[in-house]
Protein backbone atom coordinates (compact mmCIF):
# COMPACT_ATOMS: atom_id res chain seq x y z
CA UNK A 1 0.00 0.00 0.00
CA UNK A 2 1.49 3.16 -0.88
CA UNK A 3 2.52 6.28 2.15
CA UNK A 4 -0.12 8.56 2.88
CA UNK A 5 1.04 11.61 4.57
CA UNK A 6 -1.39 14.53 5.60
CA UNK A 7 -0.22 17.87 7.13
CA UNK A 8 -2.59 18.59 9.31
CA UNK A 9 -3.78 21.33 12.38
CA UNK A 10 -5.95 19.84 15.37
CA UNK A 11 -8.35 22.68 14.69
CA UNK A 12 -9.62 22.20 11.01
CA UNK A 13 -12.63 20.65 9.74
CA UNK A 14 -11.11 19.69 6.98
CA UNK A 15 -8.55 17.41 8.80
CA UNK A 16 -10.84 16.14 10.48
CA UNK A 17 -13.04 15.06 7.42
CA UNK A 18 -9.79 14.26 5.37
CA UNK A 19 -8.95 11.56 8.08
CA UNK A 20 -12.29 10.08 8.32
CA UNK A 21 -12.42 9.38 4.95
CA UNK A 22 -8.91 7.67 4.79
CA UNK A 23 -9.83 5.70 8.29
CA UNK A 24 -13.36 4.69 6.41
CA UNK A 25 -10.93 3.24 3.42
CA UNK A 26 -9.04 1.35 6.12
CA UNK A 27 -5.93 3.37 5.18
CA UNK A 28 -2.90 3.79 7.50
CA UNK A 29 -1.62 7.84 6.98
CA UNK A 30 1.09 9.34 8.92
CA UNK A 31 0.11 12.91 10.15
CA UNK A 32 2.13 15.71 10.89
CA UNK A 33 0.50 18.66 12.90
CA UNK A 34 2.10 21.75 11.71
CA UNK A 35 0.67 24.05 14.48
CA UNK A 36 3.61 24.49 16.63
CA UNK A 37 6.64 23.31 14.30
CA UNK A 38 7.61 25.84 11.91
CA UNK A 39 10.08 23.76 10.38
CA UNK A 40 7.51 21.41 9.68
CA UNK A 41 4.79 24.13 8.44
CA UNK A 42 7.84 25.36 5.72
CA UNK A 43 8.58 22.04 4.67
CA UNK A 44 4.36 21.56 4.09
CA UNK A 45 4.55 24.74 2.27
CA UNK A 46 7.35 24.13 -0.10
CA UNK A 47 6.16 21.26 -1.14
CA UNK A 48 2.14 22.16 -1.90
CA UNK A 49 2.85 25.39 -2.61
CA UNK A 50 -0.15 26.16 -0.90
CA UNK A 51 -1.01 27.54 2.65
CA UNK A 52 -4.09 25.57 3.92
CA UNK A 53 -4.38 22.31 5.61
CA UNK A 54 -4.82 19.85 4.90
CA UNK A 55 -2.32 18.89 2.31
CA UNK A 56 -2.41 15.41 1.62
CA UNK A 57 0.38 13.43 -0.40
CA UNK A 58 0.21 10.08 -1.52
CA UNK A 59 3.57 8.47 -2.30
CA UNK A 60 5.38 11.81 -3.76
CA UNK A 61 1.96 12.48 -5.73
CA UNK A 62 0.42 15.66 -4.45
CA UNK A 63 -3.54 15.41 -3.81
CA UNK A 64 -3.81 18.58 -2.28
CA UNK A 65 -6.70 19.24 0.77
CA UNK A 66 -9.85 17.22 1.72
CA UNK A 67 -12.30 18.91 -1.32
CA UNK A 68 -9.55 17.77 -4.01
CA UNK A 69 -9.25 14.05 -2.47
CA UNK A 70 -13.34 14.04 -2.07
CA UNK A 71 -13.14 15.11 -5.12
CA UNK A 72 -10.88 12.18 -6.59
CA UNK A 73 -13.02 9.90 -4.69
CA UNK A 74 -16.06 10.72 -6.25
CA UNK A 75 -14.05 10.35 -9.36
CA UNK A 76 -13.36 6.80 -8.95
CA UNK A 77 -9.43 8.08 -9.02
CA UNK A 78 -8.67 8.07 -5.30
CA UNK A 79 -8.63 3.98 -4.49
CA UNK A 80 -6.55 3.27 -7.64
CA UNK A 81 -3.85 5.78 -5.76
CA UNK A 82 -4.45 4.08 -2.37
CA UNK A 83 -3.93 0.41 -3.76
CA UNK A 84 -7.66 -0.31 -2.81
CA UNK A 85 -9.81 -2.33 -5.42
CA UNK A 86 -13.24 -2.41 -5.48
CA UNK A 87 -13.87 -5.42 -3.93
CA UNK A 88 -11.82 -4.28 -1.33
CA UNK A 89 -14.35 -0.76 -0.31
CA UNK A 90 -17.29 -2.69 -1.18
CA UNK A 91 -17.51 -4.40 2.30
CA UNK A 92 -16.72 -1.35 4.03
CA UNK A 93 -19.58 1.11 2.23
CA UNK A 94 -19.57 3.42 -0.25
CA UNK A 95 -18.34 7.26 0.66
CA UNK A 96 -20.76 9.90 0.00
CA UNK A 97 -18.83 12.83 -0.61
CA UNK A 98 -21.83 15.24 -0.10
CA UNK A 99 -22.98 14.91 3.59
CA UNK A 100 -19.29 12.44 4.86
CA UNK A 101 -21.05 9.65 5.70
CA UNK A 102 -20.84 5.91 5.01
CA UNK A 103 -23.63 4.59 3.12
Amino acid sequence: MPKVVMYTTSVCPYCIRAKNLLQRKGVDFEELNIERDQQLMMECFTKSQRRTVPQIFIDEFHVGGYDDMAEMDTMGKLDPLLGISAADDLHKGSFDGSDDTVT
